[in-house]
């Protein structure tokens, strides 16, 4: 049930983000849509599912951990800061893993993923305030 509530929000969220979002929100959606899809496909046999560090999910949180730094350096809003925050919480859960190997897999799929969720709503949030903030300024320029 969680994967279809994910994928549910992951749509919504970079879809409205990619239409009324600025460069970086509409960079970060495509990011965030990317990542998962390599998620799920670099995934291995279910049984087999975080009983070790997940290689294919750590070099993926990585590399958005590094794209979402790199967006926060570059943007003029606070809101990237967040999520490459979220997204280092997200990629130390592999490092918890490797420090301690009889992590229950449970507790260790929970760490990698629960930040997600957050992530996306501070996206949706962002490109809402974002598409707001254009609005009120073509609102100024007509009527000024």
């Amino acid at each position: 049930m969680t994967k279809y509530l994910f994928w549910t929000l992951l749509i919504v969220t970079c879809s409205y983000a990619l239409w009324r979002g600025r460069k970086y929100e509409q960079l970060s959606a495509l990011i965030f849509i990317a990542a998962s899809v390599a998620s799920v496909l670099l995934r291995g046999p279910a049984e087999q599912t975080y009983l070790g560090v997940e290689g294919g999910d750590l070099v993926i949180d990585l590399m958005v951990l590094a794209a979402l730094v790199a967006i926060a350096l570059r943007s003029d809003r606070f809101w990237p800061l967040w999520v490459a925050g979220l997204q280092l919480t997200i990629s130390m859960s592999h490092l918890l893993k490797a420090i301690q190997p009889d992590l229950l897999p449970l507790a260790y799929a929970t760490a990698e993923r629960f930040w997600s969720y957050p992530t996306l709503l501070i996206l949706f949030v962002a490109a809402w305030r974002q598409h707001r903030r254009t609005r009120q300024q073509e609102l100024s320029a007509a009527t000024g």
